[in-house]
């Protein structure tokens, strides 16, 4: 899929579902699971083990279904790694310049994390695709992303971290292009009882909560 049909859907679903697992298996039947609750895009953090085969299995199975992503990426030779086993985006956690050029050399989609207006500036100036804010909920959650916003609206910002359901809606409401959403989508209990349903309802609910604010 080309770069800027990457990005498009990935605007139009607003939904980037973030798998932070503790083995490949888990991951696999999660990806499946959120895959099941209608989102097209998938992000694999290199923290879950053997990311990139994950990533790669993934992404051979589910083709242009789904999108696959890697996420806390933290430097360009892992960026490179994951790209070459099916990654079609790139988020990290950080702001690493870097990582942005390596992106661009690959005509993959890149989303790097950033604090401050000051980073989301520098990192848009660089060419990100969408800017990261992480940690969103610790940072002044949808307030912070419209005090922002007010200032630099040409920015795509994808608040991460203490995103859930109950102020998902207030992101969106407040000006955030897409959400990222880790631990309130992929509950922990739901995959230790192997209640794998509990995910794809999650996601669907996500969803919902975003069409409902982007309505409003």
């Amino acid at each position: 899929m080309e770069k800027r049909d990457v990005l498009n859907r990935m605007l139009s679903e607003g939904l980037v579902p973030v798998i932070r697992v503790t083995s490949a298996q888990e991951a696999i039947d999660v990806a499946d699971a959120i895959k099941e609750g209608g989102v097209s895009f998938i992000e694999i953090t290199m923290s879950v083990q053997g990311a990139i085969d994950v990533i790669k299995e993934l992404a051979q199975k589910y083709k242009d279904e789904i999108v696959m992503g890697a996420g806390t990426v933290l430097d360009p030779e892992t960026g490179r790694a994951a790209l070459l086993a099916g990654a079609q985006f790139i988020v990290s956690p950080i702001l690493n310049l870097d990582l942005i050029s390596l992106a661009h050399r690959y005509s993959a989609v890149v989303i790097p994390g950033t604090a401050t207006p000051t980073e989301m500036l520098t990192a848009w100036n660089a060419g990100a695709d969408m800017v990261k804010v992480f940690p969103a909920a610790q940072l002044g959650g949808p307030e912070y992303i419209k005090a922002v916003k007010a200032p630099l609206p040409q920015i795509l910002l994808v608040p991460t971290g203490g995103v859930n359901l109950q102020n998902a809606g207030a992101f969106i409401k407040a000006g955030a292009a897409a959400l990222g959403v880790g631990g309130e989508l992929v509950d922990k209990k739901a995959i230790k009882e192997k209640k794998f349903h509990v995910i794809t309802e999650n996601t669907r609910a996500f969803l919902k909560a975003i069409r409902e604010a982007r309505a409003s």
